[in-house]
């Protein structure tokens, strides 16, 4: 397994670009690459050439998190200004607003099958979920707090909620909070099954394997890298090799490797089974908040890796 660079493009917003993910390819599109940035904008890419197709504006604070539904037809950005903006991506057309209190936007993900869309709830503690066939909120996961603290405890806040990443089934939902805790959820009793514990820092990242449902991958800033089995609440798996914090982690299509982000500047592909870091990619002069790979699993090589960092720039990298 290996990363080979293929190009970056290093003005590709004005401000630091802290989110990116891929939109399936349609029977009228090809897959595109999807970026937001503190410029408040986001942007549609060409992977070919990272050519502009599209600027979408309509937030007025920057974006921190991009999802796109698995059709390939809507996308989601959520943007520090506390909304959610859901649009259509071949003419930008706002589908709907979701709005949230103060700081409770953060990362945001649409299940597998594209009926609900996930949003980390910050400092409200929970995950919420929207319904795409008509964008409403249908539940409210929320962690529940320690048997030891007392009700008076400000302790809540340590659950600010950053991350969240579904199962490959869609029947469980993972989030990862401020305090390190990983809390998973069964989504169709909206039922809170258990932590995750391991990680001493804010849990940034989380990314199920394609192929086995119960290995999920998080990044921390404590700047290691776990594999939990999610189902049997085992940490089987510790990796370290960034020098500060972890930003974001993706396990790639095959299931074989793991990209991890981080503000060390580098973007690291991982063997798992090694539990080692294999390569190691200097292209951003920044922290780097997303890698993503293309493609939603099947045991597929020859996949693109994208990052971005805050030195504004977008890196693609050929997987095989």
């Amino acid at each position: 397994m290996k990363l080979a660079w293929l190009r970056s493009l290093e003005t590709s917003h004005q401000d630091c670009v802290w989110a990116c993910t891929w939109v399936p390819a349609t029977d009228k599109s090809p897959g595109l690459l999807l970026t937001g940035s503190l410029d408040e904008t986001v942007k549609l890419w060409n992977p070919e050439d990272l050519s502009l197709v599209r600027t979408n504006t309509g937030h007025c604070l920057g974006v921190v998190s991009v999802a796109a539904h698995p059709s390939g037809k809507i996308a989601a950005s959520a943007s520090m200004d506390s909304f959610v903006r859901v649009f259509d991506v071949e003419s930008n057309n706002t589908i709907a607003t979701l709005e949230a209190p103060p700081s409770e936007v953060w990362q945001m993900q649409f299940d597998p099958r594209g009926t609900t869309l996930a949003v980390a709830g910050g400092s409200s503690a929970s995950v919420k979920l929207w319904d795409t066939a008509e964008w409403k909120l249908v539940a409210t996961l929320s962690i529940p707090r320690p048997e030891s603290s007392k009700p008076s405890d400000k302790g809540n806040n340590k659950k600010f909620v950053l991350s969240v990443a579904w199962s490959p089934s869609g029947r469980q939902l993972a989030c990862g909070s401020m305090d390190g805790s990983i809390s998973v959820f069964d989504v169709q009793r909206a039922k809170f099954l258990h932590h995750l514990d391991g990680h001493t820092m804010p849990v940034r990242s989380l990314s199920y394997s394609p192929l086995d449902p119960r290995v999920l991958v998080s990044g921390s800033d404590d700047e290691r890298i776990h594999m939990y089995d999610a189902e049997g609440k085992t940490l089987f798996s510790s990796m370290s090799g960034h020098s500060s914090w972890v930003l974001s982690v993706d396990v790639s299509p095959d299931g074989q490797a793991i990209a991890s982000g981080s503000s060390d500047r580098t973007v690291k592909l991982w063997d798992p089974k090694m539990r080692a870091a294999v390569q190691t990619m200097t292209n951003h002069t920044d922290q780097v908040w997303g890698v993503k790979f293309e493609g939603g699993g099947g045991g597929v090589r020859g996949s693109l890796l994208a990052s971005v960092s805050d030195d504004k720039s977008i890196s693609l990298y050929n997987y095989s």
